[in-house]
């Protein structure tokens, strides 16, 4: 008997991102429910997002974390399998999410991450060093050695409730790293390219203070979900 195919969920948080967000959308892979969580855009991203058949979530409070939750907050109301998470501008590709997926459907994970295989002018200096340093702070806190931080990842459902996620911020990503050591999850990173984004400025890495604030964000995440 064949396995059934199980179901996929897209959550793409987003704030002014209208110019990048059709090309990620239109590289959506078939069959998969996409929702756009607009973080209070000031641009037209919303109405994109509808215009290419995404559900689109409004998430007035600023924060990555606060997106990226209220995007899932909308596929609990009917749970997919997977949930995956791509940001919206571009320099991740959707259509790697099939080799991002496969560990999960292979049986060999309940959370797959993405390693950035990273273009030379995709991450700036500070952010390499960055998520260099964060990384080894969580082996030091952990004792498991993340290579990334990135923002391409997918959970089984089963594996999204049981990190009950609290923050916010940038530090979403540390918060559910560190969880999945303590709770057992069984983590695998993928690696896979990552390019420029396709238009518009980074929030972290195209204004120095953007740079700072996820910094600090990243680190005092560590430090509390290291316990």
């Amino acid at each position: 008997m064949s396995r059934p195919i199980p179901s996929i969920g897209l959550v793409i948080p987003a704030r002014d991102e209208a110019q990048a967000l059709p090309w990620v959308l239109q590289r959506v892979p078939t069959g998969i429910r996409v929702v756009v969580a607009d973080n209070d855009s000031r641009d037209r991203t919303a109405a994109v997002a509808a215009e290419h058949g995404a559900l689109v979530v409004h998430a007035p409070r600023r924060g990555y974390g606060e997106a990226m939750c209220q995007g899932m907050a909308a596929l609990a109301l009917d749970p997919p399998d997977i949930a995956v998470v791509i940001d919206a501008d571009g320099a991740d590709d959707p259509k790697h999410l099939p080799q991002l997926i496969a560990p999960i459907l292979s049986g060999e994970a309940d959370i797959a991450l993405a390693r950035r295989l990273a273009a030379p002018a995709a991450l700036t200096p500070a952010q390499r060093f960055g998520n260099g340093l964060a990384t080894r702070l969580i082996a030091w806190r952990t004792g498991r050695r993340y290579r990334d931080l990135g923002p391409f990842r997918a959970f089984t459902w089963d594996a999204w409730t049981r990190l009950e996620i609290e923050d916010r911020t940038w530090g979403i990503h540390v918060e559910a790293q560190m969880k999945a050591v303590r709770l057992g999850l069984r983590t695998v990173e993928v690696p896979l390219p990552y390019a420029c984004r396709r238009a518009g400025q980074s929030k972290i890495s195209g204004e120095l203070k953007g740079a700072a604030r996820a910094g600090v964000r990243i680190l005092a995440a560590v430090h509390r979900y290291g316990g």
